[in-house]
């Protein structure tokens, strides 16, 4: 079995998406307390949501010609500066149109800090990229379980929820001091052949990791079309298989973003639990995330990605039937440790797939991942939010389990389409070919 070496910049960028993660997993209970504070109606409140999907797209498109001009490095701490100075406003701003300001200038350089952490990564190890693409995202969900327990405890303090953006913006500072304390710095570029691909005529050498019994063998071609190359170089289309894993992203982030933003809500309404409490409970749903990702990334180097990923969609399917199903508070929780559990393994597995196909336009690629990112998180919880107005926020969520219905559909046409790139005298994958 392949194995992953983890040096200072590994380490580095696994605190980087941490540090996002914070944000990320703690903005979801903060919306019903704004809600309250500003008196909105969920569908208005769920606006914020759309101000994260406007500046996912600003992100992805800055992304890529930010890291072509500056270093993929640079792009990266741009970000975070980013992410500091947005948290630092939202905390301070109080009126709807301004915290939505706030909320989209966030995820603009959110955004830029996934894509550089996603596209260093792949460029830094190569085959074993979706191992150390799954341990990124359970530091990113570390973190987050840290987030909504500190927001719970600050508002049980009657201190409200906004001094836990003061500790965002202190940790950013943390983790940069420590980058230069320790003189760890990220690569500014890497040539497409340090992420594993190689061009060999019209098509090219997938070394990034993903498992083609379902995907793409590692080290084996990858059929293009005519006239296309199949990792997608600057000025090329991307794969096919590239833009359902992308559809495919949108789709699990809105079942991500539904989770975040009104879990609280329905453990207020159904289980009884008081705000600060719920506040605090969405943190299960990120601590079986964080242990999903733990134990994922060495499942992910011995199981094919998409069985994987329809394994986890039936695992977060099963959790939400008992958190939705239960009447008190603490069969709720477990049924979103659970739920977190099965999305642990979501937006790995299918960014790990895209980047992978997308070869030499790993930067591209990453932008345009961003944007379903928006997609997602744009919609999905508006939609949710009119519904919950309507019917209340309880049976609204039955929206989730749609949503989970069409990424097993995505996720079976993602199989047969990357196997349809594998050439027709392509072997079966050896047991040591990496999945993601």
């Amino acid at each position: 079995m392949p194995r992953l070496t983890r040096d200072r910049i590994t380490w580095l960028t696994y605190a980087q998406l941490g540090l996002w993660g914070f944000f990320l997993y703690g903005f979801g209970p903060v919306v019903p307390l704004l809600r309250d504070e500003q008196g909105t109606s969920a569908a208005v409140a769920g606006l914020h949501s759309t101000g994260i999907a406007v500046g996912a797209l600003a992100g992805g498109a800055l992304f890529a010609p930010l890291a072509r001009r500056f270093g993929r490095g640079p792009a990266t701490w741009l970000g975070l500066t980013g992410v500091a100075v947005g948290v630092a406003a939202l905390g301070t701003l109080r009126a709807l149109p301004a915290t939505i300001t706030a909320v989209a200038l966030i995820a603009t350089f959110g955004m830029m800090v996934i894509s550089g952490v996603n596209v260093v990564l792949t460029a830094r190890h190569g085959p074993v990229a979706p191992a150390a693409l799954t341990e990124a995202n359970a530091a990113c969900a570390g973190m987050g379980i840290l987030a909504p327990l500190v927001i719970g405890a600050s508002v049980d303090a009657g201190w409200g929820w906004r001094p836990a953006m003061a500790v965002e913006v202190g940790l950013i500072a943390l983790v940069a001091l420590a980058a230069l304390t320790f003189h760890v710095r990220l690569p500014a570029a890497a040539p497409a052949a340090r992420a594993g691909f190689v061009r060999t005529g019209s098509a090219v050498r997938a070394g990034a990791g993903v498992r083609a019994g379902s995907a793409v063998r590692a080290g084996s071609a990858v059929r293009a079309r005519p006239g296309v190359r199949a990792g997608g170089e600057p000025g090329r289309r991307l794969p096919r298989a590239y833009w359902i894993a992308w559809v495919l992203m949108a789709v699990t982030g809105s079942i991500e973003v539904c989770l975040s933003l009104w879990t609280a809500d329905v453990l207020r309404s159904h289980a009884g639990m008081t705000a600060g409490a719920a506040s605090a409970a969405v943190a299960a749903i990120v601590c079986g995330m964080f242990l999903g990702r733990l134990l994922g990334g060495r499942i992910a180097l011995r199981y094919r990605p998409v069985p994987l990923l329809l394994a986890a969609l039936a695992v977060s399917l099963t959790g939400f039937t008992v958190f939705w199903a239960a009447p008190i508070g603490w069969l709720a929780v477990v049924g979103l440790v659970v739920l977190g559990l099965g999305n642990a393994l979501h937006y790995p597995l299918a960014i790990s797939i895209a980047l992978a196909v997308a070869g030499p336009a790993a930067d591209r690629a990453a932008g345009w991942a961003s944007y379903s990112m928006g997609v997602g998180f744009g919609i999905a919880p508006v939609v949710l939010g009119w519904v919950a107005d309507g019917v209340g926020p309880h049976l609204a969520f039955l929206l989730v389990p749609g949503f989970i219905a069409a990424a097993v559909l995505l996720a079976v046409r993602l199989g047969r389409a990357l196997r349809a790139q594998l050439p027709a005298d392509q072997p079966p994958l050896s047991a040591t070919a990496v999945s993601a």
